[in-house]
């Protein structure tokens, strides 16, 4: 086991930690040079096509130091804000973590929150300054944040270049010389934690573990401890660029163990494996349960889809753990799931994994957070859907979840960044001058005004420098109503929104004009309005396509003409009665691109 490192590489996103990884790969060759690709860890086509990591990615690695072989095994993480689930769990995987910090850019945000995370689990962190070759580099203000933010010394900061090379043997050197080998016993009874699981159509669920303590053979039988479920260890192996079987793994090693399992619910990120006969005392602790910020509901667009769409969701679940599903119905839209996501950008990528992994076509319904309700007689309801709130008699109040939200930004861009988080109902809690000119916001917001657009005009008003990372702070007392929309008097439940009362009206509005854009115009009017309970707030009118009755006059009598129309008046009228509209896929999208 002392010839084992487990470690990691965490960063805010686009530092560079892929790139970085496939240096590390190439220098200790563990991916033939004709396999060789940019970002070779990032496996996956919607990865590739958004420069983005979206799974974590586990390889063995070899190393040959002072005349000894060392095993490192490295685990890729992601850098966005929404796939954070994913940097817990690997961390929870390794005793050490690369820290890279872009060199042009500074320590943002996800840097400082990822840091924050493997402290709490006692990892050794080794500072990395990444892209060192670029001319527009600011090295010595950078490793004055380091040294502010980690207390290391200057000399313990690793200068390096994920696209030059510059860097890596020494990288390679510090993670042997500073990261400890696993603390385990391979004699003890057997103890692994899954850590990550993916559906193999052929060979049933492959799961992802460390081994804690104890050893693992071929045809071991074992058990998953919170199910109770016994297999066979069919084939377990390492992770390098492909899955490597091997007879045995020890203690402190990562691999992975296929024992044909078929059904999705019965492998659980964050469970134990041990043996049958000789079972270990108690279970891992594992991680914690994630919590989702955003629900929105998938619905199969047609209705015979239902199980088929379930049991893609299911197996999508397996690769990510942080999704969660409920059934549940709608009157426009059948049968279909309510699901928990982390942020919007982990719904899109959702969703694209179920068109292209699954080929499922889904329609969405507008996203929204989870409120509770506290009714007049005292019972407290969770309400993940705007429909299923209570009459407004029964309301005493309506609170709705609040977060912390911490943004890095240049100075200059201060006094905007405070105006869109004060426009989003949000309170300054604290301002630190991290350096001169880089200054660190502490606000606490609502979060369902963060859940549409906030990432995007932060983005914008501050050029791409501003850096933002949330965690979730309780529930608070909100004037909340619910903005129903009504289609000829119709109501669309999945159009509902629960909303400020301050904002309804300006949303109100935007809503039955987008609508009237999209929705195709039919041989009647359609009445499109916005309502707070009874109370019309808002109306558009998609007017009638309409044939000239009285081309066929050439003149004469004006009640000839009065005749036709009123004819034609009665035929929309019953028509109105009878039709009804279709509302399109777009329209359900539209609402999250209303500025």
């Amino acid at each position: 086991m002392d010839n084992i490192r487990n470690f990691c590489i965490i960063a805010h996103i686009d530092h560079g930690k892929s790139t970085l990884a496939d240096r590390l790969l190439e220098k200790t060759n563990t991916i033939p040079e004709r396999e060789f690709q940019d970002q070779v860890l990032d496996n996956m086509d919607l990865e590739r096509e958004r420069g983005i990591t979206i799974k974590s990615h586990a390889i063995q690695m070899e190393y040959i130091y002072e005349e000894k072989k060392y095993y490192l095994n490295l685990i890729d993480t992601p850098g966005h804000v929404d796939f954070s689930y994913e940097v817990s769990r690997s961390i929870a995987a390794c005793e050490g973590a690369l820290l890279v910090i872009d060199a042009t850019q500074g320590i943002q945000a996800q840097t400082i929150s990822n840091l924050y995370m493997a402290i709490d689990h006692n990892l050794e962190i080794i500072p990395v300054l990444n892209k060192m070759d670029m001319s527009n580099a600011m090295p010595e203000e950078v490793k004055d944040q380091i040294v502010d933010l980690v207390g290391c010394s200057r000399d313990a900061i690793i200068e390096a270049s994920g696209r030059t090379g510059m860097g890596v043997d020494r990288i390679l050197e510090e993670i042997i010389l500073r990261i400890p080998p696993p603390a385990g016993d391979p004699d003890a009874s057997l103890q692994a934690l899954i850590f990550d699981s993916i559906f193999n159509p052929f060979r049933g669920i492959i799961a992802y573990f460390k081994i804690v303590n104890g050893t693992i053979k071929k045809g071991d039988k074992v058990m998953f401890v919170s199910t109770g479920h016994e297999y066979n260890a069919e084939e377990i192996g390492v992770l390098k660029l492909r899955q490597d079987p091997r007879n045995m793994i020890r203690a402190g090693d990562v691999g992975y163990i296929i024992s044909g399992i078929k059904n999705a619910a019965e492998v659980r990120v964050g469970d134990t494996i041990t043996h049958v006969e000789n079972p270990c005392d108690k279970a891992i602790s594992g991680f914690e349960e994630v919590k989702p910020m955003v629900f929105a509901g998938l619905y199969p667009v047609d209705a015979d889809q239902y199980e088929d769409l379930r049991s893609s969701i299911e197996k999508l679940q397996l690769n990510d753990a942080s999704l969660s599903f409920i059934p549940e119905s709608s009157a426009a839209l059948g049968f279909g799931f309510r699901c928990g996501f982390l942020g919007l950008l982990h719904m899109e990528i959702i969703q694209e994994r179920l068109d292209r992994e699954f080929n499922m076509d889904v329609i969405t319904t507008v996203p929204n957070v989870s409120f509770k309700v506290i009714t007049t007689k005292g019972e407290e309801i969770d309400v993940h859907n705007p429909s299923g709130l209570p009459a407004v008699n029964y309301i005493d109040r309506i609170e709705e979840p609040y977060i912390i939200a911490q943004v890095i930004t240049k100075s200059d861009y201060t006094g905007t960044i405070m105006k869109l988080c004060i426009d989003k109902r949000g309170t300054m809690k604290n301002q630190i001058y991290l350096t001169k000119d880089r200054v660190e916001l502490t606000f606490e917001m609502p979060l369902s005004e963060i859940v549409f657009d906030f990432y995007d005009k932060l983005k914008s008003i501050s050029k791409g420098y501003a850096s933002f990372d949330y965690y979730y702070a309780g529930y608070k007392e909100a004037d909340l109503v619910r903005l129903d929309i009504l289609l000829n008097g119709e109501m669309v439940d999945a159009l509902s929104t629960l909303i400020y009362r301050g904002h309804a009206y300006d949303f109100g509005r935007k809503m039955c004009v987008k609508l009237k854009e999209l929705i195709p115009r039919q041989q009647f009017d359609i009445a499109i309005q916005a309502a707070i309970g009874a109370k019309i707030i808002a109306r558009e009118t998609v007017k009638a396509v309409r044939k000239d009755v009285t081309a066929k006059c050439y003149g004469g009598d004006i009640t000839r003409k009065r005749k036709l129309l009123e004819k034609q008046k009665k035929g929309k009228k019953r028509m109105r009665q009878i039709g009804n509209v279709e509302v399109p896929q777009q329209a359900f999208l539209a609402v999250l691109k209303i500025d």
